[in-house]
């Protein structure tokens, strides 16, 4: 089994940063091993894919709404993941979750239907 907490959101202003932090645990478990994503969701929303990155770290992908302010990174020794978030804006107000998977392979995986661990989630809010 894998735990995963999520911390660092709150309250900024458009313009401004957060950085999010998820970390994960469990018996037997090897972070080294596993992918992780972050999604977000809005009230009324659907939940969405935000940023991903593989089990090496190697490898990253972000949705196109984020992509150039976001930032996705882990640190393997901490097992940790990390999400920076510049030059927030209003729409990206939402509960954001973090998502792990065991994967063989080195790659990022932005569906959410194929992560089977999930955080509680942390708020992000940005005012105008």
């Amino acid at each position: 089994q894998v735990q995963l907490v999520e911390s660092g959101g709150g309250l900024v202003q458009a313009g401004g940063s957060l950085r999010l932090s998820c970390a994960a645990s469990g018996r037997t478990f090897t972070f080294s091993a596993y992918g992780l994503g972050w999604f977000r969701q809005a009230p009324g929303k659907e939940r969405e894919f935000v940023a991903a990155i593989s089990w090496s770290g190697g490898r990253s992908y972000y949705a196109d709404s984020v992509n150039g302010r976001f930032a996705i990174s882990r640190d393997n020794a901490k097992n940790t993941a990390y999400l920076q978030m510049n030059s927030l804006k209003p729409e990206d107000t939402a509960v954001y979750y973090c998502a792990a998977q065991y994967h063989l392979a080195d790659r990022v995986v932005t569906n959410s239907r194929a992560y089977a661990y999930w955080g509680q989630g942390t708020q992000v809010t940005v005012s105008t």
